[in-house]
């Protein structure tokens, strides 16, 4: 999968809450323009790529966001499409892979990150199964070249049995037919074990896949050249905004800083 190089930086644009949810303020056209202001500053700031994710609508829907948030969404992913130049990414939560893929697809972006692709993870809401089997046939029918990118061990989760990551990473790429591996800490902003990072890219290597292996949380300016040693890419959110505070606009001058250290 060509999507960006390697050592690749993706920025989140963290949309805060949207028209339904319950920290929504009633202003979609200041949303709207906190979004493209935050997309600017990451492209600016040199990124590769940008996924655009819908943080601010807590408690998330488990599976099946209502109509109302992918209308809103591929509103603001259209927007930024007609507004940069980066490659742009889709992630719905907590795991409503069907919507994120249909707002990429709808608003030209290139790929989604699905945070449970296959098998099933404890959550905050509930136990949440994995849907491949929908999301690939899905992409065939729209006839749609966006790319999965799909976590092992997803952040603020817990896995009902232990497995070896061998098998969910085989399973992932090989029936699961993802594009591209997601590995994160334990939540926001916690760093990847590297032991568990190293595995993974040794499983990927092992079943002699090209997919990229991505950190998904916990990248800083600090200690993103050393991940990178081991990791294809990082898709960073905190460590790019105002004050390490994942709700707060992105600071250019950080995400300057994080890019260069790469």
């Amino acid at each position: 999968m060509v999507i960006f190089d390697t050592d690749a930086i993706v920025g989140m644009v963290h949309l805060p809450a949207l028209p339904g949810a319950p920290g929504f303020d009633g202003n979609f056209d200041a949303l709207r323009t906190r979004a493209l202001t935050d997309a600017h500053a990451l492209e600016s700031g040199g990124v590769d790529a940008i996924m655009v994710e819908n943080f601010g609508d807590s408690p998330f829907h488990p599976n099946d966001v209502p109509k109302h948030v992918v209308a809103s969404m591929t509103r603001v992913v259209t927007e930024l499409r007609q507004a940069t130049e980066c490659p742009l990414g889709v992630n719905v939560l907590r795991n409503d892979a069907e919507a994120a893929l249909s707002i990429a697809t709808a608003a030209d972006a290139q790929f989604i990150r699905v945070n449970v692709h296959t098998g099933a993870r404890l959550t905050d809401q509930g136990i949440i199964e994995g849907s491949a089997h929908e999301t690939i046939r899905l992409r065939d029918e729209l006839d749609s070249d966006v790319k999965v990118l799909a976590d092992v061990d997803v952040k603020h989760s817990a896995a009902l049995a232990e497995r070896p990551v061998t098998e969910l990473v085989d399973e992932t790429l090989g029936r699961g037919r993802a594009d591209g591996i997601v590995v994160s800490g334990v939540g926001t902003g916690h760093e990847v074990d590297t032991e568990m990072l190293e595995a993974v890219v040794a499983c990927r290597d092992g079943v002699g896949s090209d997919a990229p292996v991505l950190l998904g949380s916990g990248t800083t300016a600090e200690n993103v050249r050393d991940l990178l040693d081991i990791a294809d890419g990082a898709i960073v959110g905190t460590a790019l905004k105002e004050g390490d505070e994942t709700t707060n606009r992105v600071d250019e001058e950080r995400v300057r800083e994080l890019v260069s250290q790469r």
